[in-house]
């Protein structure tokens, strides 16, 4: 999806909750913002009134994390529109009854379809819901505190911020890569140990909290 569609997205689900429209120029500047160190195709598009737009091919976990800077309400929307556009559609066709293997073969078909469609919807419940909760989240998080958070069993979570190339491990202490620290997704804090001996700590920021959240929450959906 291109940022154009997804601000059409936002902008209709903000003034449907009665707030105000984002420009398309702010809205490009917020997603190059949240995804920086990611990868993207940009686009322009000329403007016979005014200046030539900017604009980003998104995937879905892109236009996830963008969207995760909404308000709740606006979230929510936004989101369910993401998941119902990939929702599988049930195309209402008669079959030819006078063929009662045809017809038996339609009806299975269209039963199927049904059930995946019923299934996109389940999906996409939990994950509105699972974003809404650790959104919230406020303060400095350890890794432990954040897996946690994500009822997240520590090793695979570990792995997937390996994966990931979100944070690596060099002297025994667990760090994060230097651009997700650029965005304010990390800080890193000092502290000294009783032996007098200082030490960083590495820490998601509410930010970090939000941003990963939506990653580990396709992430799981996808291993299942």
């Amino acid at each position: 999806m291109s940022s154009f569609d997804l601000l059409v997205l936002v902008n209709e689900a903000r003034i449907q909750h009665g707030e105000s429209e984002v420009r398309r120029a702010d809205f490009t500047a917020r997603c190059k913002d949240e995804l920086d160190g990611e990868y993207y195709e940009t686009f322009v598009v000329k403007n016979s009134r005014g200046p030539a737009s900017e604009g980003l091919m998104l995937t879905k976990d892109q236009c996830m994390l963008v969207s995760m800077r909404e308000s709740k309400a606006v979230r929510r929307s936004v989101l369910d529109r993401i998941n119902a556009a990939e929702a599988p559609r049930v195309i209402a066709t008669l079959p030819d009854f006078s063929n009662p293997a045809a017809a038996a073969r339609a009806w299975a078909e269209q039963y199927e379809q049904h059930q995946l469609a019923q299934q996109a919807l389940v999906i996409a419940t939990p994950k509105v819901e699972f974003v809404d909760k650790y959104v919230e989240a406020t303060g400095l998080k350890g890794f432990r505190q954040t897996a946690k958070l994500l009822r997240a069993n520590e090793a695979r979570f570990r792995e997937f911020l390996l994966d990931k190339k979100i944070m690596y491990r060099m002297g025994g202490e667990w760090q994060a890569y230097q651009q997700h620290i650029d965005v304010g997704r990390f800080e890193v804090k000092t502290d000294t140990a009783d032996n007098g001996h200082a030490f960083n700590q590495t820490k998601f920021t509410p930010k970090g909290v939000t941003w990963v959240a939506g990653l580990w929450a396709q992430h799981s959906l996808e291993v299942q």
